[in-house]
């Protein structure tokens, strides 16, 4: 199981690293390509978007041919577009690149948290999924020093070396026993969506996706702006999701022991402080103290999310490949649509403007969770 878990760990670091890696290197291709905010919103949720393409189509993978087949080819199309990203020389070209990298990573994703879950006790998902979540902040807390690195020696040698992370990560999968497949049965993706346990888990992944996307075009724009180097930029980002990454595993415990709703509804409310904060502050000394608390508020959604979402699957007969995959999508959705969506409402009438409106989505999720009375505060136990 260590094993294992170490196996889903490095697979979701070097992902999130690959997706964070754009961070401080944003500033630079805006410039040279004459990008909009609105044009690098897009650039920022091309990766998103490719998520959400690869996200069915990776959960049906793991489901019906088991995860370690899911996350190979998941592996392999990560490989092959960060070397396409690495020698882009256009706009294009990048957003191609990084919608592909979108499509690996959701397939890597899915493959590697249905192998986890597969291996797990119903009553340490949390924590499992907590730990491995911490692994994937860790890289998106690397992920803007490789982007700054990238921006000093060039992005070819950066990226090549990323792809090769990808051909060892294979390689150790390979000599990994691999867990049963479990076919999907018809019309199972259906049935879930009608499901309002399983919905309800989807937005909760969706939320912090969208926030994410904002906050990652808006504020390094605005750091940017203010004269902040891409290495200045990166530092501001890697104080923020090392806070998270500590937190992840604790947070998981907690929806183990005291229920997943709980620390939701804990993050929920710090979220709407946090992007109200966002739309009043427009220096670098209010920026950045904010984008670091937010790395406690936005990261504690994800372990508690994610576990609801695979109690529900259960609960339901939903193949834990189909549940992740359903995830991807709602992730992928959330986070293809904030940065643009960001960066148009921003041209428009300022940053302002979409950091207060994520703050009352935050707050009318936060409403309708009581809604639900005591429904997720315990977790299910064994049959």
């Amino acid at each position: 199981m260590r094993r294992l878990l170490l196996l889903v760990c490095l697979v979701v670091f070097v992902e999130t690293m690959l997706y964070s890696a754009l961070v401080p290197l944003l500033p630079g291709y805006t410039h040279e390509f004459g990008l909009s905010k609105s044009a690098a919103g897009v650039l920022v949720g091309a990766y998103a978007a490719g998520a959400v393409l690869g996200a069915l189509p990776g959960g049906i993978a793991a489901a019906r041919y088991g995860p370690r087949r899911a996350l190979l080819v998941g592996l392999a199309i990560m490989g092959l577009a960060s070397l396409a990203f690495g020698f882009a020389g256009d706009a294009w070209t990048l957003g191609g690149a990084r919608l592909a990298q979108g499509v690996g990573g959701s397939l890597a994703w899915a493959g590697a948290l249905t192998w986890l879950i597969a291996g797990t006790a119903r009553e340490r998902r949390g924590e499992m999924l907590g730990t491995a979540i911490g692994s994937a902040i860790f890289g998106a807390l690397l992920g803007p020093a490789i982007g700054a690195l990238a921006h000093h020696v060039g992005p070819r040698p950066v990226f090549i070396g990323l792809a090769g992370l990808s051909v060892v990560l294979g390689a150790w999968a390979l000599r990994t026993p691999p867990a049963e497949a479990e076919p999907p049965r018809p019309g199972a993706i259906v049935g879930a969506l009608r499901d309002p346990g399983v919905l309800g888990a989807l937005w909760l992944m969706t939320i912090p996706a969208l926030v994410f996307g904002v906050v990652g075009v808006l504020a390094p724009l605005s750091l940017d702006r203010a004269g902040w180097t891409a290495a200045a930029i990166a530092v501001a980002w890697i104080a923020s999701a090392a806070i998270e990454m500590f937190i992840a595993p604790a947070i998981g415990r907690v929806s183990d022991r005291r229920g997943r709703l709980l620390p939701l509804r804990v993050a929920l409310s710090g979220a709407v402080v946090v992007l109200i904060a966002f739309s009043l502050s427009n220096r670098p000394a209010a920026v950045v103290p904010v984008l670091i608390l937010s790395g406690i508020t936005f990261g504690a959604f994800w372990a508690p999310a994610m576990a609801l979402l695979s109690d529900a699957a259960d609960r339901i007969g939903l193949a834990q490949g189909l549940a992740f995959g359903l995830m991807n999508a709602a992730w992928g959705g959330g986070n293809a649509l904030g940065p643009p969506l960001g960066g148009v409402l921003a041209d428009v009438a300022g940053d302002a403007l979409p950091y207060a409106i994520m703050a009352g989505l935050c707050a009318f999720t936060l409403v309708g969770s009581f809604a639900v009375g005591t429904q997720g505060l315990r977790v299910p136990e064994n049959p």
